[in-house]
Formats: structure tokens, sequence, C-alpha cells
């Protein structure tokens, strides 16, 4: 991603959203608490991260989407309000109500994307820098949930929930990782 963003830089290289998946990891940005990432005992790697947000899980079962953009012409907010319409449309699209959450006090919205009952399904994390996005958001397709418990996700005590539970208590079938991924292309496409 870094070789991509410094070809962005100077550029040699357009924009690109690269959709995947990681071997389990908690990353976490500058401003996370010590006590919100896990303990040595949960076997978890830490991985400290140069994009804002605090700790934040990728593993198996969740799509990770990285925005290497220019993005000179919008600011950071701009940027993670387009990423939060494109995840809304997404999971839309996909039968799953989703929306933006607001402070309790009318404060700035709580960056990342949730049910409308405050489960958090997805998180966003960004950098720019040069006028180019790096890192980006995951959203949680079917990933083991009793790995939430082991630390506090983007430092909130909000619950958080995946797209397998939702459609585990609707009962219909979850959608799979290449539904997600088409859905989440087109959304992002066309929400730009």
């Amino acid at each position: 991603m870094k070789a991509w963003v410094t070809e962005c830089q100077e550029g040699r290289e357009g924009d690109r959203l690269f959709l995947l998946s990681h071997s389990p990891v908690v990353t976490f940005g500058p401003r996370t608490s010590p006590a919100d990432l896990p303990s040595a005992a949960s076997g978890l790697p830490t991985v400290p991260v140069d994009r804002g947000g605090q700790a934040t899980y990728h593993g198996p079962g969740q799509l990770v989407g990285y925005l290497v953009a220019h993005v000179r012409e919008r600011g950071p907010a701009d940027v993670v309000r387009w990423l939060e319409r494109g995840i809304i449309a997404a999971l839309g699209a996909l039968g799953f109500p989703a929306v933006r959450r607001e402070t309790e006090r009318g404060g700035p919205s709580l960056v990342g994307v949730w049910t409308p009952d405050h489960r958090k399904v997805a998180s966003i994390g960004m950098r720019i820098r040069g006028g180019v996005s790096s890192h980006g958001f995951c959203v949680n397709v079917a990933p083991d949930m009793a790995v939430f418990d082991s630390f506090v996700s983007c430092g909130l005590s909000d619950p958080v929930t995946s797209l397998a539970v939702l459609a585990a208590e609707r009962d219909r079938a979850a959608p799979g990782d290449g539904e997600v991924r088409e859905a989440l292309a087109a959304a992002l496409g066309a929400h730009r």
C-alpha cells in the first residue's frame, strides 16, 4: 500500500480500491489507549499503524478495503463520508439497512457504519498524505465474533455485529464475500 501511495503522489499510478482479507490482527492508531488492546493471552497480534481511528480487528470473514486515491480536492471528512455512504448503499442493496451514527449531544457523527439499532458493522480509519488517501475500511461479513470480546473496538462500547449475525436474526442466508465485494465496488463507484 505504501508503494502505491508514493506512486500516486508522484502521478505514476491512478486511484485504486483494494478489497481483501487478512490473517487475524488488531491494528491500532496512535490515539488508542493501551487498555483497549487485547492482552497477550488472547493470542491476537497487534500492529501500530499510521491511520486515524483506534483499535480495529482484521481477519477471516471480514472484507477490508484499502483506498489509495487522489483526494486533494476533498477534505478527510469528505472522504470518510463518501466511504460511509457507499458502504451504507452496498449493505442496503444486500438487504441490510445501515446508517451513520449521530452522537447523543448533536456533536459530529461517529465514524463508521451501524445497524439502525446501534450495532457497528463497518469501521473506517484513513490517512491522507500528499493529497493521497490510504488505509480504508472493514466490513464484518462473517468473522468469529468472539474476537471482539478481547479488545475495545474503535474505542467505543457499542456492540459489534456482522452480516452473518444479522442474516441469522432474519432467518435468511448470509451473503458471501464475493457478493459483498461486488456490492461495495458498485456502490463506492456510484457514490463517489
